[in-house]
């Protein structure tokens, strides 16, 4: 295949555009905005790597088995390479609790339910070094892109690119997986692109600090108490990362004015974990030390973009992906995934054909049946965390029948099963992981029955399967870490 395709930023986007398209014989020219990476280890990259254009490359990551199974199948050497940089694979049998695993009976797909885990500069320099060593791939860094060029249409048309200074690039395709500071979208809608957008924010902001194992010191062995919760005001979670580093993430809500404005201080990022149960042995000073400051990440909104209008090509030789396509909360891990699964439905829609509005329509209608349905998921999950948090705020608001039923069977019955079943817990994670739709699962009748009836056992006989509580309410860990309680309830009653 002779096309030469154009792919504006190197972040884990376009670096997955170039595992995708690499092996089909296309030229791929990878333009960079930042510095290229540091020459030594994953540490230098760490401490040294400027990547202006990533606002979240030192928060918390970790690759679904969707992303991992991709890397495994189609570039073995590359799976091999993140391991021997030191990063984790998180499996599902090393996950199971007690209870589960006392019940638990090994299955064939449990071997693709792993997570791949590292400081995100170590995976991004472990793909970036094997995607330069591809024969037909080519990484130009500090190159930054100021426009696309086009021919007008209908349809618009791009044919190249505009570099910072005025040196032009033609190309047969470009993708733009520059991410959230992309500015292509805009440019294309300007110039009149019929471009489908749907967007609100998330409803949260993303606090992450990274820690160091001390030389001879291990993990926290796994308790009862979890390392991640949700507690209405607050969700966190510890990520093992590479090379005896770990992360912590604390997720505030934006309601929460005053708790999310105190967090960015590394004593009080500190004073809010060693109020965790599950999490205060991981910072424990004789255990580890911190090796960063807090990093902070606002500005979380989740944008579905469309590129098709009433099933014809908005725009032709152009693909976006990435957050520049769909830009997801964090939270639930999915943004990288969404890339990579992006790349290869390009792919498969510039290999079925080479009519260009026919390769937008089947890569757009491709997206939408693969990743729509974890957009969905994840709003209307953000929609009723943003509810809760709003509820927590107003001291007379008391929940309806409808509610706490809802609730209690989330509660009681979902996530009780899903403790309880280790076949459960391995259906549901096969959504989680998008290996299939997210609520396939719930959706089969014999797993909707095992849940109704762990939901009607009721709390007594099904007591084993509940964890320590998380953490403590929201009013003591207030007061536990010196911010008054009572700020943002006054501010929410003045409003």
């Amino acid at each position: 295949m002779s096309e030469r395709v154009l792919v504006i930023g190197a972040g884990i986007g376009g670096l997955c555009t170039a595992l995708a398209l690499g092996p089909t014989g296309r030229e791929v020219l990878i333009l960079e905005r930042d510095p290229p990476p540091p020459t030594g280890d994953a540490d230098h990259a760490f401490t040294d790597w400027n990547r202006r254009g990533v606002g979240h490359l030192r928060h918390s990551h970790a690759f679904l088995a969707r992303l991992r199974g991709i890397i495994w199948r189609q570039h073995p050497q590359l799976h091999a390479d993140l391991l021997a940089a030191g990063c984790r694979e998180l499996t599902f049998e090393a996950g199971l609790s007690d209870l589960l695993r006392r019940r638990y009976r090994p299955e064939p797909i449990d071997a693709e339910l792993a997570i791949i885990t590292s400081r995100r500069t170590t995976l991004e320099l472990v793909i970036r070094r094997y995607v330069e060593r591809l024969p037909n791939v080519t990484i130009r860094s500090e190159a930054f892109v100021s426009r696309l060029i086009t021919e007008p249409g209908p349809p618009l048309r791009v044919t190249g690119l505009e570099l910072q200074g005025g040196e032009i690039l033609k190309g047969d395709l470009v993708v733009d997986a520059g991410g959230r500071l992309s500015s292509a979208m805009e440019q294309l809608e300007a110039e009149g692109a019929p471009i489908h957008e749907e967007a609100e924010p998330a409803g949260i902001l993303y606090f992450t600090r990274h820690y160091r194992l001390r030389p001879g010191c291990a993990e926290p062995p796994r308790g009862k108490a979890p390392a991640t919760g949700d507690l209405g005001y607050l969700k966190f979670g510890v990520f093992p990362g590479d090379n005896g580093c770990f992360s912590i993430t604390l997720c505030a809500p934006e309601i929460e004015l005053a708790l999310r404005t105190a967090i960015v201080d590394p004593s009080v990022f500190d004073a809010v974990c060693r109020q965790m149960p599950g999490m205060a042995p991981w910072i424990d000073p004789e255990r580890s030390e911190a090796v960063s400051k807090v990093f902070g990440m606002g500005d979380l909104v989740s944008r579905w973009r469309d590129v098709t209008a009433d099933g014809q090509p908005a725009v032709l030789g152009f693909f976006p992906l990435g957050d520049s396509l769909v830009r997801t909360n964090p939270l639930y891990g999915r943004g990288c995934s969404f890339a990579a699964v992006s790349a290869y439905l390009l792919k498969d829609a510039l290999e079925a054909g080479t009519d260009p509005g026919q390769r937008l329509v089947a890569y757009s209608a491709a997206i939408t049946t693969e990743l729509r349905p974890y957009y969905l998921s994840m709003r209307t999950q953000d929609r009723a965390a943003a509810r809760r948090a709003r509820q927590m705020l107003t001291p007379s608001y008391r929940p309806g029948l409808r509610s706490r039923v809802i609730r209690s069977f989330l509660e009681d019955g979902v996530a009780v099963a899903i403790r309880s079943d280790p076949a459960l817990l391995r259906a549901a994670m096969r959504g989680f992981h998008m290996l299939e739709h997210p609520s396939a699962w719930l959706r089969r009748p014999r797993n909707l029955m095992q849940v109704l009836r762990y939901w009607a056992r009721g709390k007594t006989r099904n007591a084993e399967a509940y964890p320590p509580k998380a953490g403590p309410d929201r009013e003591p860990l207030m007061r536990a870490i010196g911010v008054a309680p009572d700020a943002d309830i006054e501010r929410l009653k003045a409003a």
